[in-house]
């Protein structure tokens, strides 16, 4: 319980300070300060955003469905939070005398628990745009689940060309055979930029945020929420960027592994500084992508998911699966 309760605060600790990140690395890339009023070096900017969507007026479109309309956002926090219930974020840490397991729970089908409750993303979506009553928020969450159920399909191909070469579903498991620098991206290469560049997509980040096309829709599904309500979207795309990031790390590189680090105390302790490293940096690597590449047209996105990333997902499983059938025999 103790667990869930310091992995829940460490998630929305990072999705707050994520927005500051992401902001001071446009800065650096646009050549400006950004946010540094707020606090020494701009730290406390992220307690202000939050002040500001708690104290802001909290609207309602006369039209709206009332009930889903509120159902939306949380329900959107609420699968984006559960997301990271299966993710080992170290072996096992010793205090007082007392093992403690680094995992909130570790299910023999863990990479399909992250997989259904992603999928269950698109609802929290899809009822938030349909609820405000506005055919641009509409328009909006067409485009993103349309987006997320195409880019889901070739990340699940990704995912089973994993699965065939490990053997297993548990990500614990899968970390555990990455010791050292066994890390599976070595043997699959090309499922890693394919599952990399799929979870761009699902995280509606640039260039694949067509959901929220400024130009074109406002603010896109989220445009008729205001206060607290759009912070809980906005909140959401943040953890679910850190959970990205996070399997990406375990799935592909090792999760808490690392040369050198022995299985005692040290690597206890060590096990979760390494695997929160590997998933800043990926986090970086999102904001950096953002902040570099243009905006994809809606055609273009679709075509590159269904007709690259699809085909290209199921030579990748395909090969995965004859070389692990050459190699057992």
């Amino acid at each position: 319980m103790l667990l869930v309760l310091v992995l829940f605060v460490i998630t929305l600790t990072v999705a707050a300070y994520a927005t500051f990140g992401e902001r001071k690395v446009a800065a650096a890339m646009q050549d400006r300060v950004g946010p540094d009023r707020a606090g020494p070096f701009g730290l406390l900017q992220p307690v202000a955003d939050g002040i500001k969507f708690f104290t802001k007026e909290d609207f309602m479109p006369n039209s709206a469905e009332r009930w889903l309309y509120i159902l939306a956002p949380g329900s959107f926090m609420f699968v984006a939070c559960m997301t990271s219930a299966v993710i080992p974020w170290g072996t096992e840490l010793t205090l007082f005398g007392r093992p403690i397991a680094l995992q909130v729970t570790d299910l023999n089908i863990g990479i399909l628990y992250i997989m259904g409750f992603t999928s269950l993303g698109v609802y929290g979506i899809m009822i938030g745009g349909w609820a405000s009553n506005n055919k641009y928020a509409l328009y909006g969450a067409i485009r993103a689940s349309a987006q997320m159920i195409s880019y889901e399909l070739a990340m699940g191909l990704a995912l089973i060309a994993v699965v065939m070469l490990t053997g297993t579903l548990s990500l614990k498991e899968m970390a555990e055979q990455q010791a050292g620098l066994n890390w599976n991206v070595w043997y699959q290469p090309l499922g890693f930029l394919l599952f990399f560049i799929c979870a761009l997509a699902e995280c509606n980040r640039a260039p694949f945020d067509m959901a929220e096309c400024e130009t074109e829709l406002i603010g896109g599904y989220h445009t008729e929420y205001s206060s607290m309500k759009l912070g809980l979207f906005l909140f959401a795309e943040y953890i679910n960027m850190f959970v990205a990031c996070a399997v990406i790390a375990t799935v592909y590189f090792g999760g808490y592994n690392f040369p050198g680090i022995d299985p005692g105390w040290l690597g206890g302790l060590m096990g979760p500084i390494v695997m929160f490293a590997k998933t800043f940096f990926f986090i970086f690597v999102f904001m950096w992508i953002r902040w570099t590449l243009p905006r994809f047209r809606y055609d273009q996105l679709m075509r590159l998911g269904w007709k690259t990333l699809v085909p290209l997902a199921i030579v990748n499983m395909l090969l995965t699966g004859g070389g692990v059938l050459w190699l057992g025999k």
